[in-house]
């Protein structure tokens, strides 16, 4: 990295302006901390998350490429930086389908107009912020960062179905992005096996049984390869893993206590970032018995947003704590 500023359009999307904040946060520090300059796309809407795609595509894609337009129209070709996995595909997805095919662009480009708005597929790039941090920053700048390095803390990378999809450019089979990551900031890596490997989404509102087993496998294989803490780049796979850790040893008798973070929230440890403006706190299984092992002291206590009644329906933007 250089010494100048690395300059994105900001998308972060409904998730880390509600219940994920603690990434949100972080995320903002971090940045700052790395020299990167955040532009949020002002007027944004939701991404319709991960269902909106299967229920009626058209309106889908162009709900996504309104973003797409308007980080166009408002910041040039800077490249669109989306933290939130899902979020991140359909942008990436979108930008891609349009410029592939010819009548969905043509659809999507009249359903713009009618709101006063154009885009042409492919003028920005979508990205992951992980992948701005391993490949604009770099491990090397990252490393210089680190005054309290992660040593002794077991932690499992884990990457979520969403960013490694085909569409996305990462390692469908093996990503190492952010196994790399925590090993700059000093932790051990735990290569375990289920780190691809769907948490379930929004299944936990539809078929409880079938969600929590999900998560139940993940949470036992970061366990047996002894992991203290997951890492995770996604609002989903974090919200999934943490908030249904204890209806998943309700459901099978286990006893799971294993806390998941943002990978933002460990780097801006490393980095010495005041724990405060990290959003620790947040997260349901906590998060001090696995950092005081680094000798880090006791988390803030911040109050998580109030789950959603499970019989009401997942309305993105809204907030309730089960978004993507």
């Amino acid at each position: 990295m250089t010494d100048r500023e690395l300059t994105y359009t900001y998308y972060p999307g409904c998730s880390l302006k509600s219940a994920a904040y603690a990434y949100e946060d972080s995320t903002q520090v971090v940045s700052k901390s790395l020299g990167i300059r955040l532009n949020e796309i002002d007027d944004w809407n939701c991404c319709g998350a991960t269902e909106y795609f299967s229920v009626n595509q058209l309106p889908a894609y162009s709900l996504v490429a309104r973003n797409l337009s308007l980080a166009h129209s408002q910041y040039g070709g800077a490249d669109v930086v989306a933290p939130c996995s899902a979020c991140f595909l359909n942008l990436r997805k979108t930008n891609d389908y349009m410029r592939k095919y010819k009548n969905l662009n043509a659809q999507v480009g009249q359903a713009l107009g009618a709101g006063g708005l154009s885009y042409t597929p492919g003028s920005v790039r979508v990205r992951h912020l992980l992948d701005v941090v391993v490949e604009d920053v770099g491990f090397d700048a990252v490393k210089e960062k680190v005054v309290k390095p992660l040593e002794g803390l077991k932690v499992a990378p884990y990457y979520g179905c969403l960013i490694v999809r085909p569409e996305t450019g990462y390692n469908t089979e093996y990503p190492t992005h952010l196994d790399e990551l925590m090993t700059t900031l000093g932790a051990e890596v735990v290569d375990f096996p289920m780190k691809t490997h769907c948490c379930g989404g929004h299944m936990t509102q539809i078929s409880e049984e079938t969600a929590y087993e999900l998560i139940r496998r993940i949470l036992k294989n970061a366990t047996d390869y002894g992991a203290q803490a997951i890492v995770t780049l996604c609002p989903m796979c974090q919200l999934n893993l943490d908030a249904y850790q204890s209806e998943v040893n309700k459901m099978f008798g286990t006893d799971y206590h294993i806390p998941v973070l943002f990978f933002t929230q460990l780097m801006g440890i490393a980095f010495g970032l005041n724990e405060a403006d990290l959003g620790f706190g947040a997260e349901v299984v906590p998060a001090g018995p696995a950092l005081a092992t680094i000798g880090h002291p006791a988390e803030q206590t911040r109050q998580r947003p109030k789950r959603r009644d499970k019989n009401a329906l997942p309305m993105p933007g809204s907030n309730g704590a089960d978004e993507s």
